[in-house]
């Protein structure tokens, strides 16, 4: 088997870095690793696989003698980049949400749909919103045996969510608001506070500090967030199941990384709490902690760096047949973004 060449576009990002730190961590498939990143980063010196890597500045020509690359950048770069990159030979991994509901492009999670990875008419496979993949491993695991029907969910996503100015936004609100004790029991205060000491140039609507701010994402009719619709529209296309009932509503809280989501699901055959337990156990990259008698359950804390999904708070729903809640915690940075995609890259590496 050949050893195929790989391009990591955007690698000097917040996911990037996690991608350089994944492709070094895991079994080395690869023969050249090729970073890639806007020109004002050409001529960077990163490392990965333990050697010195310079930095190349986005061109039709860095793609030559590619076979696979990975794309981390916004949206309307990958929307411009990766028809070139797959026109000149390269196999396209997309994070960006460009091309996630185009029907000639698979939206793949390697645990629940990696033969639709094969399948790729343009030579493009993308991968889904980091809230949705922090669920995607534990709810495919469920949907297999017991088939699911409908998703109720509330996510509590990390600010690294929304990129490093993101994460660097709750820091400086942090500090700013630090060793003083009144804040946070006037209406107001916290803005007041922070309007005084910060810049007006938050990515977010509202405080993250000392608050949560209902709203993820860009407006959308009827209300609705786009984070919101997303979770909606990935999860029934990488599921398969075109009319999976589902509404979610997406709050920004004060994490750097790790998004969480309560998960309120109903299924068609009846299922029960040791049930799921069986299920979840048996799934490779899902983390079962549910001991809530004893303070065991996963929180943002507890996961952060880390790969798996880890799943607890598992509950009969009282009121409501053939139906579970559970609470689901991912690394919105690691599983949520670079590592699908290198799962995704790993499977399409063996066909070399």
């Amino acid at each position: 088997m050949s050893r195929p060449n790989l391009a990591l576009i955007g690698a000097t990002g917040a996911v990037g870095t996690v991608m350089r730190d994944i492709v070094s961590s895991r079994d080395d498939v690869w023969g050249e690793v090729r970073l890639v990143a806007s020109p004002r980063s050409a001529g960077k010196v990163l490392r990965v696989r333990g050697e010195d890597v310079v930095v190349r500045a986005l061109a039709p020509e860095v793609f030559d003698g590619i076979d696979i690359a990975i794309f981390d950048v916004p949206d309307e770069v990958s929307a411009e980049w990766v028809p070139i990159a797959a026109e000149r030979g390269a196999i396209v991994i997309d994070k960006s949400g460009t091309f996630r509901m185009d029907p000639d492009v698979p939206l793949v999670v390697p645990e629940v749909n990696p033969h639709d990875a094969r399948q790729r008419p343009r030579n493009i496979i993308s991968t889904p919103n980091c809230t949705t993949l922090s669920m995607m491993a534990a709810m495919g695991a469920l949907h297999a045996e017991y088939g699911l029907q409908e998703l109720v969910v509330a996510s509590y996503q990390a600010v690294s969510g929304a990129g490093v100015a993101g994460s660097a936004r709750l820091y400086d609100e942090v500090e700013a608001l630090a060793g003083d004790r009144s804040i946070g029991q006037a209406a107001g205060d916290v803005r007041k506070a922070l309007a005084n000491k910060l810049p007006d140039d938050s990515p977010f609507p509202a405080p993250v500090a000392f608050n949560v701010v209902p709203w993820a994402g860009s407006y959308k009719d009827g209300g609705w967030a786009s984070e919101e619709l997303k979770l909606r529209n990935e999860s029934r296309k990488i599921l398969g199941i075109p009319g999976l009932k589902v509404s979610a509503t997406c709050v920004r809280v004060p994490v750097i990384t790790t998004h969480s989501l309560a998960v309120h699901a109903r299924f068609e055959r009846e299922i029960t709490v040791a049930d799921a337990h069986r299920v979840l156990e048996a799934a490779p990259t899902v983390v079962l902690m549910d001991d809530p008698a004893n303070g065991v359950f996963p929180t943002p804390a507890d996961v952060v760096g880390t790969d798996p999904t880890y799943v607890g708070r598992v509950r009969q729903a009282v009121d409501f047949p053939n139906t579970l809640d559970l609470f689901v915690c991912g690394d919105n940075l690691r599983k949520g973004a670079a590592l699908n995609a290198a799962e995704i890259a790993e499977l399409v590496a063996a066909e070399f």
